[in-house]
């Protein structure tokens, strides 16, 4: 099925589900790979789709700007899919916060709409709660500074997996996730991760959904946690993971970058040949 949006780009659509959802992409940054995305984006196309925060980065849109044509084609495609019949539902997070202010408003932007949560019904009947998850996360709301100074922290490690990624292609090794590695290591990080999915999954629960999708630690996962269903999407600057609805109701983790054999180490670009 070819979609074309009438003042958008045109959408392969070859691969289809009833509900995607995806945060964390950090539009702003060096590290978004923008390019990835609009791969994605312009090869499904989906009944539902739900932005769970921190789409765009204000936190360092403060100090810094990088913006490239894939951003642009990222804030197009999602457009595109709204004018295209999906029904696209923005939820920010802690990095565009900005946002929030205007969510009193009951703002609809291009068939894009703006709120704090959201709640989706499967194909089989799940009720879920959608969030971004920031929230739940004791140090972004008692301690801002904190926060960003992990925030600064990450984008170090960014910076420091780039030039170990450079150094590994040079001896012919294939791409691999330092700075991801470096936060699974760490005991107390582990911990949080824990405690975040506790929380999220205990609010959900009491509120009589069956189950929690989440964004905000950059950690794609599907488990059960003590019988509920937690769904987190992951990111779009490390693991480029979607959380998918197929339409008899079946969720799964797409990992866009390892489905397709995209690498890392090429140049960024906003069209993208698919693997045969």
């Amino acid at each position: 099925m070819n979609m074309i949006s009438p003042s958008g780009p045109a959408f392969d659509g070859s691969i289809s589900y009833r509900t995607i959802f995806i945060s964390d992409i950090h539009l702003g940054t060096r590290g978004c790979r923008a390019d990835f995305l609009a791969d994605f984006l312009r090869r499904v196309s989906c009944r539902n789709l739900f932005l769970a925060g921190d789409i765009i980065d204000g936190w360092r849109l403060r100090r810094s700007w990088y913006w490239d044509e894939a951003h642009d084609e990222v804030l197009r495609l999602i457009v595109g899919h709204a004018r295209a019949g999906a029904a696209v539902t923005y939820i920010p997070g802690n990095h565009d916060e900005m946002f929030r202010a205007w969510l009193p408003l009951g703002l609809e932007i291009c068939g894009i709409r703006l709120c704090q949560e959201a709640e989706h019904v499967t194909a089989d009947g799940k009720r879920l709660l959608v969030i971004h998850g920031d929230e739940f996360d004791s140090v972004v709301r008692y301690a801002k500074f904190l926060a960003l100074l992990g925030d600064w922290a990450y984008t170090a490690a960014l910076m420091v997996n780039r030039w170990f990624n450079a150094l590994r292609r040079r001896l012919g090794y294939p791409y691999w996730s330092l700075s991801a590695w470096l936060k699974l290591q760490v005991k107390e990080a582990v911990k949080a991760i824990d405690r975040f999915e506790a929380a999220v999954t205990l609010a959900a629960r009491r509120r009589g959904f069956d189950g929690v999708v989440c964004g905000h630690i950059h950690h794609a996962e599907i488990r059960d946690v003590q019988g509920m269903l937690y769904l987190n999407d992951g990111d779009w600057v490390e693991s480029c993971t979607a959380l998918v609805e197929h339409h008899d109701g079946r969720l799964e983790l797409i990992d866009w970058a390892a489905l397709n054999r995209l690498s890392f180490f090429a140049s960024r670009q906003t069209r993208m040949e698919p693997v045969a």
